[in-house]
């Protein structure tokens, strides 16, 4: 059996997006929706003590599309801490004007086909690199780009029945192109083996949402995608702040 890639877990992940019930919500008199927008406020300031205290992290982006409306990603430190969110949520009036549109739950992974390991045998968690990339702050950059994907497992297109060393050589030479969007695109990779329907999921932050479709591209070209990835739907959309988020639900 071919050596399984050994890898570090950090926070857990969950992408919830939603579609708004706009005939409902117009339908609404402007007391039940400032009910709502209070709630919706409340909910979403709960998010700041949480990161302060390194428990977790929070963000919220609209999305462009007939897919969903806006997305709620949060990272926290376990499945139950997801639940309770959803929970949460789901309690406050205006989550009677959402309905369900996709979710993803993962968690954030790091492997060791680039690093190979820590040659001294200390703890990785104790350095301070590895862990900020385990258990990231979510920045709030002007636009997000997520997609879930997998690696192959067709006939001679396997990426499973690959040995350690050509996987490592491959991803060594993907995360090559990666690196030259150091500084435009945030990545933050999550792993749903067992967890969800695919067995990766990408997120992308950018400030010139431009910059996905150059990144995403020029790896096409790249082994590791043109020959093992599959890719699921992709979801691309702007930062909502609480005062953005009002904004977009005025009438």
């Amino acid at each position: 059996m071919n050596e399984a890639a050994l890898t570090l877990e950090g926070w857990y992940a969950l992408h919830d997006f939603r579609s708004l019930n706009w005939t409902a919500w117009t339908a609404a008199d402007d007391e039940e929706r400032a009910v709502a927008l209070e709630e919706l406020h409340a909910f979403m300031e709960e998010w700041g003590p949480v990161e302060e205290a390194k428990e977790g992290s929070s963000t919220v982006y609209s999305i462009v599309g007939q897919k969903a409306d806006f997305v709620m990603m949060f990272l926290r430190e376990s499945l139950e801490a997801l639940n309770a969110l959803e929970t949460a949520f789901n309690k406050i009036a205006f989550a009677q004007y959402t309905t369900k549109s996709y979710s993803y739950v993962s968690i954030v992974e790091l492997s060791n086909y680039a690093a190979g390991g820590n040659a001294d045998g200390s703890d990785p968690m104790l350095n301070p690199h590895v862990a900020a990339r385990l258990k990231p702050i979510l920045p709030q950059a002007k636009h997000i780009c997520f997609y879930p994907m997998n690696k192959k497992r067709e006939l001679a297109d396997n990426w499973y029945m690959l040995d350690m060393e050509k996987r490592r050589e491959l991803m060594h030479s993907h995360g090559l192109i990666g690196r030259g969007y150091a500084g435009k695109v945030k990545q933050i990779i999550t792993g749903s083996v067992g967890f969800d329907d695919w067995e990766w999921g990408v997120t992308l932050f950018a400030e010139d949402a431009l910059q996905f479709k150059k990144l995403v591209y020029e790896m096409r070209f790249d082994e590791v995608s043109a020959r093992y990835g599959e890719f699921g739907p992709f979801y691309v959309g702007n930062l909502l702040t609480p005062e953005t988020f009002e904004d977009m639900l005025k009438l």
